[in-house]
């Protein structure tokens, strides 16, 4: 343990993620809040804008371009998708970086315009990113300048399949992944289709046939682990809870030696549990924490099986993940700031 104090600021503090950064940072020993961006909400204090973090002494919210980002040791993005890119480019060079958003998380510029719509406006940072999800690139966050924090979505799924993949344990051309998504994923911003009498008492799936963005991310990160093009199929929905991600995965392989594969690759990992065979996780066991909870299943027809994941997809899908990766950046233990215990009922 060290006790040396590192400075962060958090752009976009006004967001759903940047609030889990302040909550997480709060009682975190080593990373100290020196300055907070919400341009639209620029000049209002973190009280006014999110009353339950009223008993912090925190910067203001300022504009950006009022931040003097020379002065801090790292940077938390938490901005919409696409103003990462030019903003990064222009920060010191001894300025480390975690993006929250998906303008580095996808190597190939073409991919990116596939997905996203539009040219990066930064194609020389994104070979020098790093794919945040920690569990399998501790090593190249430990030396990164740029991680690039994973999809929500993505980082519950692959935590379900990456080591399944690896060990050629299942059919990689029979993948089907159902998932379901609290309200909180589709971000703070006012949206009809979010309002509670839309959403409560319902479950709808969105981007569905294969047109949801993370869908780049499983087959950049499947593809290069199986050497092959692997194309998941998978469909989101949402559901009327706050905060939660529950992945189902039916996949093709011996049910057995599915759980001892992922019992084997997360036995040293203090965030991903593994449940004793049969049982599968619940969204509210993991909520408000940085832990994910994977569970198998058999099915009654043999060489079928159900892999399910769960994780709370603004802690560990987001800022948990993005604290847990500025702790390696910064050479701090993993785990510092992010064992607090799930919040239940």
């Amino acid at each position: 343990m060290t006790d040396k104090v590192f400075n962060v600021a958090i752009l976009g503090a006004s967001g759903y993620t940047g609030a889990e950064l302040v909550r997480i940072i709060a009682t975190h020993p080593n990373l100290r809040i020196r300055a907070l961006s919400a341009d639209r909400k620029a000049g209002q204090t973190m009280a006014q804008v999110f009353p339950h973090l009223r008993h912090l002494d925190l910067p203001p919210l300022v504009a950006v371009g009022d931040i003097d980002l020379a002065a801090v040791d790292l940077v938390f993005c938490a901005l919409p998708h696409g103003l990462s890119q030019a903003l990064v480019r222009e920060l010191p060079a001894q300025v480390k970086v975690v993006d929250l958003g998906a303008d580095f998380r996808l190597r190939d510029p073409d991919e990116y315009a596939k997905w996203y719509g539009a040219p990066h406006a930064a194609v020389e940072l994104q070979g020098e990113a790093v794919y945040g999800l920690t569990e399998f690139y501790r090593d190249d966050i430990r030396r990164a300048r740029l991680v690039a924090g994973t999809g929500c979505n993505a980082a519950t799924v692959q935590f379900a399949l990456r080591p399944l993949i690896a060990a050629g344990v299942i059919d990689l051309d029979r993948i089907i992944c159902d998932l379901k998504n609290g309200i909180s994923g589709a971000g703070r911003s006012l949206k009809e289709n979010m309002l509670f009498a839309e959403r409560s008492q319902d479950v709808a799936g969105y981007s569905q046939g294969g047109r949801h963005r993370h869908l780049g991310e499983f087959d950049q990160e499947f593809s290069a682990l199986a050497g092959r093009a692997v194309r998941i199929q998978f469909t989101p929905h949402l559901v009327p809870v706050n905060r939660g991600i529950l992945a189902s995965c039916y996949v093709e392989g011996d049910a057995a030696a599915i759980h001892a594969t992922l019992a084997d690759a997360y036995r040293d990992e203090p965030f991903i549990h593994i449940l004793p065979m049969g049982e599968a996780p619940q969204m509210a066991h993991v909520q408000g924490s940085n832990f994910c909870h994977i569970g198998v299943v058999g099915d009654r027809i043999a060489g079928r099986a159900l892999v399910v994941a769960t994780l709370d997809n603004l802690n560990k899908g987001s800022s948990g993940q993005a604290v847990q990766n500025a702790n390696l950046m910064l050479g701090l233990p993993e785990t510092t700031g992010l064992m607090l215990a799930p919040v239940f009922p």
